[in-house]
């Protein structure tokens, strides 16, 4: 089968903007760079401690935030890059590796991060004692928390770098993008840059959201079919079913590996999920950023 052109053109253009950000960053702020680069490093056992509380849940660890941040460099594209400043890619940078922070709550630290944003109204109507269920409802919440509580950890620059951070890293579910006061269009940083928070927020809700191809958990593709017992053994069969996800210049692509029909149907409400998303995350960015997201269209392919 040939491949169109155009096709072949940004299939190599995206592999092209791997790692876009972070050597755009080394080139225009060495120091931001330095501070990102010594988060990375510091977080490398901290995003591993998921596992202590959800040992069979998709994979949450630094290998995710990679590929978050691989799915942010593909959506910004090299027509958008120059548009951010260094201060816009470093908080974006820190987000991808932060979103997730709150998930590796330890037991001991849950209470002291709950007081710290109004969880008063969730835990009046579910139950504290069911630990898992509350960190997996609110841990974009507990990551910004988190991120509150040991900034010093990091040497982030100002208290409004921080701010950004925060809210770009809780911003990858639930929260109002459209919600001027959480997420200013122009946030002012002490030293005259700006943040447009709701285009940040926007890639990392999207780009957490397509993260969904059994590479995010390389284990599955060499592990025997799991059982189907339950929701948790058909969420591990339907990240093995969907081999690739395929950034294209108008849509995105699931490339997908079975004939189950069960699989078949899961997938399919996966990919509605996605579309929602990403028609949300377009809005936000249309009306309220100069960025675009330029993909309209969640699809499947069966290979």
């Amino acid at each position: 089968m040939n491949v169109p052109d155009d096709s072949k053109r940004f299939r190599q253009m995206d592999s092209d903007t791997e790692f876009m950000m972070e050597r755009r960053l080394r080139r225009d702020s060495p120091q931001l760079h330095q501070l990102f680069r010594s988060t990375v490093f510091s977080l490398q056992n901290l995003l591993t401690g998921y596992a202590r509380v959800f040992p069979e849940f998709t994979d949450h660890s630094e290998l995710h935030s990679i590929e978050v941040a691989a799915f942010c460099n593909a959506l910004i594209g090299f027509d958008q890059i120059d548009m951010l400043n260094a201060d816009e890619i470093y908080i974006l940078l820190m987000g991808c590796y932060l979103h997730d922070i709150g998930m590796g709550t330890r037991e001991k630290e849950l209470d002291s991060l709950l007081a710290m944003f109004d969880s008063a109204d969730y835990l009046a109507t579910h139950d504290r004692s069911n630990v898992g269920a509350v960190i997996r409802d609110l841990h974009h919440e507990l990551s910004g928390a988190f991120i509150r509580k040991h900034a010093d950890l990091w040497e982030i620059p100002s208290p409004e770098h921080l701010f950004s951070i925060v809210q770009v890293s809780r911003g990858h579910r639930k929260t109002d993008l459209y919600d001027e006061t959480e997420y200013p269009a122009d946030y002012q940083l002490p030293n005259g840059n700006i943040v447009r928070l709701p285009y940040l927020a926007a890639l990392i809700r999207l780009a957490d959201e397509i993260d969904v191809a059994s590479s995010r958990n390389l284990g599955l593709l060499f592990s025997p079919d799991q059982e189907r017992n339950g929701s948790g053994g058909l969420h591990f069969a339907m990240h093995k079913a969907c081999r690739a996800l395929l950034v294209e210049p108008d849509r995105f692509v699931m490339e997908n590996h079975t004939d189950d029909p069960v699989l078949r149907a899961g997938l399919a409400e996966r990919a509605e999920k996605m579309q929602e998303t990403l028609d949300y995350c377009r809005d936000v960015t249309e009306k309220r950023t100069p960025f675009r997201i330029t993909q309209k269209t969640v699809e499947q392919e069966y290979i």
